[in-house]
């Protein structure tokens, strides 16, 4: 059974920072693009961070770019996300997820409609 769980959410101060984390099991971890996503009510799911099978190559949404980092342990199946400057339009649900598409550009990785296992997401709440 397929399960993705996340946690390290919480509330914080603007400017502070938060790390995120996502605990994967029941598939091959390693095989997987991995990309963390945020929901606020009332709005689409955003691509926030994807990252490769390998943990090599990265890519961000411009909205985070330079405060968030997405990073992964394929040994522990385990996938984070370091979030660094928050500001309160960083409030939201947080949720990783795994893709099985290997060959799409990275960049295209944003799109929530290219992962199909999702965990059940961690809240984040930053105040001003």
């Amino acid at each position: 059974q397929v399960q993705l769980v996340e946690s390290g959410g919480g509330s914080v101060q603007a400017g502070g920072s938060l790390r995120l984390s996502c605990a994967a099991s029941g598939y091959a971890y390693n095989t997987r693009r991995m990309g963390w996503f945020r929901q606020v009510p009332g709005k689409e799911r955003e691509g926030v961070a994807v990252i490769s099978t390998a943990g090599i190559y990265t890519a961000y949404a411009d909205a985070v770019k330079g405060r968030f980092t997405i990073s992964r342990d394929n040994a522990n199946r385990a996938l984070y996300l370091q979030m660094n400057s928050l500001e309160p339009e960083d409030s939201a649900m947080y949720y990783c997820a795994a893709s099985p598409a290997l060959s799409d550009a990275l960049t295209t990785m944003l799109a929530a409609s290219k992962y199909d296992y999702w965990g059940q997401g961690t809240q984040v709440i930053v105040s001003s």
